[in-house]
């Protein structure tokens, strides 16, 4: 079984990923990582270049080939959860955990982060904190429906997170 992480931008799927692999002894895999591997040039550069809709093709092939793998925590990119072939994919090889953080969380977030303007472009020309609540807001009901169950990654640490998670899998 695998272990999907799926949340907006900065909610902690790559660090608590990669935590939580190594509390569970498995390996980690980071689909936003693997696709900027295979095509040799950061997310922002590819949608520049090509576009959202054949970025999401891109993302959808890097994630239906971790679906293949077992025992994975598997970090995915923000919207991989708005194309329901992802989300069935993912279902069928592991469960999906929502990292649930609000607006000013995750905007917090990304102002610390060094690497967003290469890895997190733009989505909307709205402004940033605009963009970040409009889209949250829009993306919610996406996150929720893949879910298995969420994880508020507010106000805890990623090891208060990662031992949320393994103690609600082996409750479940």
């Amino acid at each position: 079984m695998n272990i999907f992480l799926i949340g907006y931008r900065c909610s902690g799927k790559t660090s608590v990923g990669k935590s939580l692999a190594k509390k569970l002894g498995i390996s980690f895999f980071d689909t936003d990582s693997e696709l900027v591997r295979k095509h040799g040039m950061n997310i922002s550069k590819i949608v520049r270049r090509q576009g959202w809709s054949i970025f999401r093709e891109m993302e959808k092939a890097v994630i239906k080939r971790s679906c293949v793998f077992d025992d994975h925590v598997v970090a995915t990119g923000g919207g991989a959860v708005l194309d329901i072939e992802n989300v069935r994919h993912m279902k069928e090889s592991g469960v999906l955990i929502w990292l649930k953080a609000t607006p000013e969380t995750i905007k917090k977030r990304i102002l610390q982060d060094k690497n967003t303007k290469d890895f997190r472009p733009a989505l909307t020309s709205k402004g940033f904190v605009k963009e970040i609540e409009e889209t949250l807001l829009s993306r919610n009901q996406y996150y929720e429906n893949a879910m298995d169950f969420y994880i508020d990654a507010n106000s805890i640490g990623i090891d208060e997170v990662c031992n949320a998670i393994v103690k609600k899998l082996a409750d479940s």
